[in-house]
């Protein structure tokens, strides 16, 4: 992701001085840069206006700060940190500091996703009453020349784990259904990969009542062991139903009249196009001192929810085998 966004740093401020924070000293000269730092005092000795972190989750916040404090824009990858540790101190000094903080829930920008959320507050399904998100794909293709083990997604001290990794969901949902209010849920590790973290997650979300007193529930999957790639959403409304492929960008509904599923939108997301309305929205505010579509806020926001997630994990079991001796106890 680091590569990437160099990538697009350079197309977009094309006449800027961009250098590279690594983890250790190097002689080369990544490309689309002019040149490297070995540690943070150099970075912040450089001044930078705007900054991206791309590094693994569990050292954003800590870099993050120290770029904050110097007044650098910053472009944070999803998710925004691996904990709530110093996440409202990050948000706090930003808004001192009147910095443009963007969280990298680039879903967010698909052409499709907009439209699923549009068609969605135009009651086109009626009341939506039920909501099943689900993504799963398998860990070690998601990149074929690269040993999976030794990802950030495989490590829990690089803030790895399906629920981290695939926090997308968590975030288009709230963007599109509201707060959450409570949460139920399970992480686990189901299969036999080499990895030091959950690999399943199953979640179950309630939202903030309606003004009419209905509270909408959604059910949401996650996984690192599913062969068969897979990114959809339903919304299960009065009328019918209306599906958001995150694969194939379309939008598609199932009417109640016809009894029949039929499109209406479809835009395939090409390779860079969601980071490429990424880098216009974070350049764009920076230059007006606008809110992003992602804002810190809105990262630190998930973050709570991935925290009540894991606890609800932890504790918030209830065990069959119990349930039935209590019951033949009493009979």
């Amino acid at each position: 992701m680091g590569k990437r966004h160099l990538r697009f740093a350079r197309e977009y401020i094309p006449n800027a001085d961009i250098r590279v924070l690594r983890h250790e000293p190097s002689n080369i000269i990544p490309q689309y840069s002019n040149g490297s730092f070995s540690s943070i005092e150099e970075a912040i000795l450089f001044s930078p206006q705007v900054a991206v972190i791309a590094n693994p989750a569990s050292y954003h916040v800590h870099i993050a700060y120290k770029l904050a404090e110097i007044g650098t824009h910053l472009l944070i990858e999803k998710p925004i940190s691996n904990n709530l540790d110093g996440l409202s101190e990050l948000i706090e000094i930003c808004n001192k500091q009147n910095i443009c903080l963007l969280t990298g829930y680039n879903l967010r920008y698909l052409p499709s996703l907009s439209y699923f959320r549009d068609i969605l507050d135009k009651d086109i399904i009626g009341k939506v009453l039920s909501v099943r998100c689900e993504v799963g794909q398998y860990l070690p293709s998601w990149r074929v020349d690269s040993d999976y083990q030794k990802g950030v997604s495989a490590q829990k001290e690089l803030g790895g784990g399906a629920l981290l990794e695939l926090s997308h969901e968590i975030d288009y949902l709230r963007w599109i259904f509201g707060e959450v209010k409570w949460v139920k849920a399970s992480l686990s590790k189901q299969s036999n990969l080499e990895i030091d973290v959950e690999d399943t997650a199953h979640i179950i979300m309630g939202f903030m009542p309606s003004s009419t007193g209905h509270e909408l529930i959604a059910s949401v999957d996650l996984d690192f062991i599913r062969h068969d790639t897979s990114r959809l959403c339903t919304a299960i409304g009065e009328n019918g139903s209306l599906q958001w492929n995150g694969l194939t960008g379309e939008v598609t509904i199932y009417e109640s009249s016809s009894k029949s599923w039929h499109r209406l939108y479809s835009s395939a997301p090409q390779q860079d196009e969601s980071y490429i309305a990424e880098w216009k929205d974070f350049i764009s505010c920076i230059r007006e001192n606008k809110t992003p579509l992602i804002s810190g806020e809105d990262g630190l926001k998930v973050m709570q929810i991935i925290e009540a997630v894991r606890k609800s994990s932890d504790i918030d079991r209830l065990i069959l085998d119990e349930i039935i001796l209590k019951t033949n106890k009493g009979t």
